[in-house]
């Protein structure tokens, strides 16, 4: 069987079309700054160099369209027509408490996602454009969601409740939902996998870095904590996202500012993270451009994002009780090396130090401890793609 895996992500997307039947990849792709300037399409046919199509991508919706155009190019397409998929496998972010595991969609379920869009509004729609675009095109196509929020359902009572009127849990599902779990949950086996040793005997942070960031404590093989929340705007500054803020600066903002509390939602999920203290890009390579520059606000931004994701992992590491590998993934987690050199700085206290020749790598997965560190620092690429097609595979069968 061959199966679409789309990921949709804040600024981008991602797909990869996969042969099951020994998981080769066929096609991948990569769209990059969606509603940003300079946007395009990296499409590669396994066996080619990659094609670069640069289009106007102002929305997810033109994105997916661009997508199946590629596979089914006469030139670097791998498909004649959408008939050969098998089946497509979502990444959906936010499933609330309706979802705890995938499941295969239909219109209940789609209808159940969108309902989820106040908890994931960056995400959940893009998550649903990506749907409907592809029942479009392939309306007889078994289709499989699959949650980020799912492997955070292990984490503890005590990890996920917020210290609110219980009532507001009861009646709202008020609590810590967890994101990006495909892909922690993939780069830590690999984790495990890298270090000869079972999971099941493992502490392991592992740090997603990228437009949207979050920082998960992997114990056992189980979550047991992560740094976003009831939605994915808690947690570490991102590209556009504040992270974790005092609640009160809402309603301070509102006064001072008079407006709505619509607009500061919105001042929190597009305006604010990296992009609103930098003034420049969302875009790590265009802060790293302006700091180059002598831009100081890009300067700061870069360390405040830094130092958020550095807490974390000192908090994680209290929380299992020691940590034994520190992962790094996503697209800064993969490829900015000065961001892993900040973050790391100061950790040698709980026996993690970084290589700096070692450090000098981008996309690849290598160790990039010092020499004698007890604790590993691994860069891990994710591959949630391959983690959503199996998904959908055992899922369908």
């Amino acid at each position: 069987m061959k199966i679409l895996v789309i990921n949709t992500g804040s600024s981008s997307l991602k797909y990869q079309l996969i042969d099951m039947q020994n998981e080769s990849v066929l096609a991948k792709g990569l769209c990059e700054r969606i509603g940003i300037d300079n946007s395009f399409l990296k499409h590669t046919k396994t066996g080619m160099d990659p094609v670069i199509i640069e289009k106007d991508l102002k929305d997810h919706k033109v994105a997916i369209k661009e997508v199946i155009n590629a596979l089914i190019n006469n030139k670097y397409g791998v498909i004649k027509d959408m008939s050969e998929i098998g089946a497509v496998g979502h990444r959906v972010v936010h499933g609330g408490e309706k979802f705890h595991d995938s499941v295969v969609i239909n219109d209940d379920v789609t209808k159940a996602i969108r309902e989820c869009i106040d908890l994931a509004p960056l995400h959940n729609p893009p998550n649903i454009i990506g749907i409907e675009a592809c029942k479009q095109v392939m309306p007889n196509t078994p289709m499989v969601a699959v949650f980020d929020t799912a492997f955070h359902q292990t984490m503890p009572k005590h990890a996920y409740m917020y210290a609110l009127p219980y009532e507001y849990y009861e009646k709202y599902g008020i609590r810590k939902y967890g994101f990006h779990g495909t892909s922690h949950k993939y780069v830590a086996q690999k984790a495990a996998d890298m270090l000869e040793r079972p999971i099941e005997e493992l502490r392991i942070i592992t740090c997603h870095l990228g437009n949207g960031s979050s920082i998960c404590a992997v114990k056992n093989g189980k979550s047991v904590d992560t740094s976003m929340g009831f939605t994915p705007l808690d947690g570490v500054p991102m590209g556009t996202r504040s992270g974790t803020i005092d609640p009160a600066i809402i309603k301070y903002l509102m006064d001072r500012e008079n407006i709505t509390i619509k607009e500061v939602d919105d001042c929190l999920n597009k305006k604010s993270g990296v992009l609103g203290i930098s003034g420049v890009s969302s875009d790590f390579r265009d802060i790293h451009d302006a700091i180059d520059e002598g831009n100081k606000r890009a300067e700061l931004a870069l360390e405040v994002f830094c130092y958020g994701v550095k807490k974390f992992i000192g908090q994680y590491a209290a929380v299992m009780g020691g940590v034994d590998a520190i992962v790094f993934t996503a697209g800064v987690g993969e490829n900015n090396a000065i961001a892993r050199e900040k973050i790391m700085e100061g950790l040698e206290y709980l026996g993690a130090k970084i290589d700096p020749e070692k450090n000098n790598v981008r996309g690849q997965q290598k160790d990039i401890s010092a020499d004698g560190a007890k604790v590993r620092t691994l860069v891990i690429p994710t591959n949630e793609e391959l983690a959503i097609a199996r998904e959908t595979l055992k899922l369908l069968k």
